[in-house]
């Protein structure tokens, strides 16, 4: 089924510092089913979600979409303050917009790697189920081998340095994540250096993982460069109260795709997004 881009709108959501947030939102044709919220991982652009989200329209859903703040363009960068903290209260007021507009159909949330770590920070009594998606703790030693040597260097040496000469973290140029906001990549860098990552700032977090209790699914891959089974682990355990199902899947499983970190969203994989997420969307 093709969709058609005529159904998407674009609205602003009020943070609550003031700040205006611009949502994408893809509608059915017919009267929709359900609703899914796509939070992005880190230094990922809304639009690498937009075949995603059309797709999820296609099939009956409202599907929105969303940049965090600050990402865009290189002076949007530079400009911007906001930490990875200020994130997590502006997703908190969509997911109260997105919510409210849902009425009484169910709000399903797909976080990918960030976006998996974040529910505890918004209303998620609103929430009928969750789906994350390549989501772990960013700890360095709990990183995959590959790249566990270079994360010390990465956060302690690379990235205060580009900071200090572009502005912001041009991960794009270095080839080394996208690029991040000063304030977001500081205090990312922060977790990722620490053993209980984000409990560094939130000590509360042990707590807040524990009050969330919607029906939730991990979906993960083994070939994925940067999350190890680990982190992955560690990070859903935090969600102690949640009945989870922990998807793997080696590329021997998927007819020999190789998905990674961010191969699931793209519409080369289309047909697991039927296969892998219909069960756990709710509506």
């Amino acid at each position: 089924m093709i969709y058609d881009t005529r159904h998407n709108t674009r609205q602003t959501v009020l943070a609550d510092d003031g700040r205006a947030l611009p949502i994408t939102t893809f509608e059915p044709e017919g009267e929709p089913r359900g609703v899914v919220l796509v939070v992005p991982a880190m230094a990922t652009p809304s639009s690498f979600y937009s075949s995603f989200a059309a797709h999820l329209a296609a099939r009956g859903r409202r599907a929105v979409t969303f940049d965090y703040r600050g990402t865009g363009s290189p002076a949007e960068m530079k400009a911007e303050t906001a930490d990875v903290d200020r994130w997590f209260a502006d997703v908190r007021a969509i997911l109260d917009v997105v919510a409210d507009d849902a009425g009484d159909l169910p709000v399903t949330w797909i976080g990918h790697s960030l976006g998996g770590q974040m529910v505890p920070f918004v209303d998620h009594t609103r929430l009928a189920s969750i789906i994350t998606v390549t989501a772990g703790d960013g700890y360095w030693r709990r990183n995959q081998p590959g790249v566990r040597w270079l994360a010390p260097v990465m956060w302690r040496v690379i990235a205060p340095l580009a900071m200090r000469v572009a502005g912001y973290y041009p991960g794009r140029r270095l080839n080394l994540l996208g690029d991040v906001p000063s304030g977001a990549m500081r205090q990312w860098s922060r977790w990722c250096l620490h053993p209980e990552y984000l409990q560094v700032d939130h000590p509360e977090a042990p707590a807040l993982f524990a009050e969330v209790k919607a029906p939730m699914m991990s979906l993960s891959f083994t070939d994925d460069e940067l999350m190890s089974a680990e982190s992955i682990q560690h990070l859903h355990d935090w969600y102690s109260s949640a009945d989870i199902v922990r998807q793997r899947y080696t590329p021997a499983q998927l007819d020999g795709r190789h998905l990674g970190h961010h191969g699931f969203f793209r519409s080369a994989h289309a047909d697991l997004w039927d296969e892998l997420l219909e069960p756990w969307l709710a509506g």
